[in-house]
C-alpha cells in the first residue's frame, strides 16, 4: 500500500510541472495559468508576481500541497 494515496478526486494537473513553472516563471504567473486560474495569473503577470512576494508564497503552497487547481482539486503527485 502506498503512502501517497489520496481520498477523493484529483486534478488532471501535475505537481512537478506546476512547481517548475512557479520556480522559473513564477513572476509572470505562468503556474497560475497552468492551474486554470486565469484571473490571478493576469494579476501576477501585471504585478510581476506581486513584486516577488506572491511568487514565493505560491511556491511554498505548492510544495506543501495547499495550492489547488481552479476546481479546488489537489494536484497529481
Amino acid at each position: 500500500m502506498s503512502d501517497t494515496t489520496t481520498l477523493g478526486p484529483v486534478s488532471d494537473k501535475k505537481f512537478v510541472p506546476a512547481v517548475l513553472l512557479c520556480f522559473f516563471l513564477g513572476g509572470l504567473g505562468i503556474h497560475r495559468f497552468y492551474l486554470g486560474k486565469i484571473g490571478t495569473g493576469i494579476l501576477m503577470l501585471v504585478t510581476l508576481g506581486g513584486f516577488g512576494i506572491w511568487t514565493i508564497i505560491d511556491f511554498v503552497r505548492l510544495i506543501v500541497g495547499s495550492l489547488k487547481d481552479r476546481n479546488g482539486l489537489p494536484l497529481q503527485r
